[in-house]
């Protein structure tokens, strides 16, 4: 009966964990309750106490399946065994920290603030590793559209306000077990309001960037094809061709001008006629032309690149994509892999660019980044510090269909925006295009697969928030805080050890 009563216990808290973790991607786009986040993971730590290791683990990783499934949805577009097998991989790093977490509290420590560390931590890894990581779904991430919570990632990034989130779940937690305890329930109401103090401060003295001017911009979205075969389908003439048409309607002078990323069905710069109407834009408006295609550089390799043309002609500006996307610009291990037939429709291999290069409009420096990158925020920090004054993404998720995969990606955009004190212009081939101001709100976007251009100016800004200055200093700190708690664990069992042989 015994054994039987436990299988209906861990059943019962499995369950629980799933429906956190679905719960949980509520959170994020496409339903967006953000707020959720603050509370949300209260039933996960329900299901964790005082649980053993394994069985803490196990927990953790059926929460991770239950929030990467609703959450990454929209991968299923580019393969349904490719989504499954991402979601469970991935949720490998929330059973880990079930397992951590029990292992503390085994030997009697337990705290929120321990548990967030141990979160960011997990976060900060999975956002890394493997092949470059996987970037949705940090907690934080769920407050792109507060402000005041969005204004602490300039001083630790989204793992500030993932390490707040937790420990807000946390606290709360513990105050609904203190419920009968005096001092239980004023330890917990004392790290709530610890934190709302915190919050407060580094919202009022916020890192506050320098203007430099201003840049005026077009953005065109020319690609409205959301069916699911043309969605995915190569782009032709007729596409690109769209994307020119588009351009014709604009009537003044601007600065920069973006055709997104696979908007060119060639390479300009092996294509004449190509070539010639992106210089005869870039003539009409006396702008820079930022346009993105596949280019074979001399020593054969094939690259995502950027090329930024002045009104003269002249590229003045290069620069291709470092961060590629594992299993859709590349194929990892792909001899060994060949047996997977779904990987046939990755044709070739981009390499990776080895180099950073911002490119001047109108006298201001301006980071072109490529896609996904824009969801590392160490990459986007890198061309701030090498003097980026805004920044523009150039993407296509148009694979993504109607999903919640383009919106997610603009939403991480808004943290780049805060976390750096820049200005971000994302151009997408589909949507979401948009506007976003150096504090991460948005003043402009589109809709999903529908042919637009939008139009304005942005203000360029110099200035180094504590988050580019530092780095990633929390984790560090949470890091060397939990080898810190480790080496007290071991000493106490040692200690307790020799007490009990003596």
């Amino acid at each position: 009966m015994q054994g039987l009563r436990l299988s209906r216990s861990f059943i019962l808290r499995a369950s629980v964990a799933i429906a956190a973790g679905a719960l949980s991607a509520t959170a994020f786009l496409p339903i967006d309750f953000g707020w959720i986040s603050l509370f949300v993971l209260i039933p996960l730590f329900w299901a964790w106490r005082d649980q053993k290791i394994l069985t803490a683990s196990l927990i953790g990783f059926f929460y991770g399946v239950g929030f990467l499934l609703v959450l990454m949805f929209g991968l299923h577009y580019l393969g349904f065994l490719a989504y499954l097998s991402l979601a469970f991989l991935a949720a490998l790093y929330y059973a880990a920290i079930g397992a951590v977490v029990a292992a503390f509290a085994q030997r009697g420590m337990r705290n929120p603030w321990l548990t967030a560390a141990i979160w960011i931590m997990s976060e900060g890894l999975r956002v890394r590793w493997p092949l470059g990581g996987l970037a949705w779904g940090e907690l934080g991430g769920a407050l792109h559209d507060f402000a005041v919570p969005r204004s602490l990632a300039g001083w630790g990034g989204v793992a500030l306000i993932s390490f707040l989130v937790v420990a807000i779940n946390g606290f709360l937690y513990d105050f609904y077990l203190g419920l009968s305890s005096n001092k239980k329930r004023m330890r917990a109401l004392s790290g709530l309001i610890s934190i709302l103090l915190l919050v407060a401060v580094g919202y009022v003295a916020r890192f506050e960037p320098t203007p430099t001017g201003r840049i005026r911009f077009a953005l065109i979205q020319g690609f409205d094809k959301a069916d699911a075969e043309l969605a995915s389908s190569a782009i032709g003439p007729a596409e690109t061709q769209a994307h020119f048409d588009l351009a014709k309607g604009l009537e003044k002078n601007f600065d920069l001008i973006v055709l997104p990323e696979s908007a060119l069905y060639d390479d300009p710069q092996v294509n004449p006629e190509l070539q010639a109407q992106i210089v005869s834009l870039a003539e009409k408006h006396n702008a820079v032309v930022l346009v993105n295609t596949r280019h074979y550089r001399a020593n054969g390799k094939l690259y995502n690149t950027n090329f930024a043309y002045d009104p003269r002609g002249e590229v003045i500006g290069r620069y291709s994509k470092s961060h590629l996307v594992p299993f859709g610009e590349y194929v990892p291990w792909r001899s060994a892999l060949s047996f997977i037939g779904p990987l046939r429709q990755i044709p070739y291999d981009f390499s990776p660019g080895t180099r950073r290069q911002t490119f001047l409009v109108d006298g201001h420096e301006v980071a072109g980044l490529i896609c996904y990158e824009s969801a590392y925020p160490g990459l986007v920090g890198d061309f701030v510090r090498d003097g980026a004054e805004a920044i523009v993404v150039s993407t296509s998720d148009r694979s993504y269909r109607r999903s919640n995969m383009a919106e997610a990606h603009f939403a991480q955009a808004q943290m780049r925006a805060a976390e750096n004190a820049r200005p971000v212009l994302q151009a997408s081939i589909s949507g979401v295009t948009g506007v976003i101001d150096s504090t991460g709100s948005v003043k402009a976007r589109s809709e999903l697969f529908e042919n637009t251009v939008l139009t304005g100016s942005i203000n360029t800004y110099t200035g180094d928030t504590p988050y580019v200055r530092w780095g990633d200093w929390l984790l560090l700190g949470a890091g060397l805080g939990l080898i810190g708690a480790a080496l007290l664990v071991v000493r106490s069992g040692r200690r307790d050890k020799i007490q009990s042989s003596t």
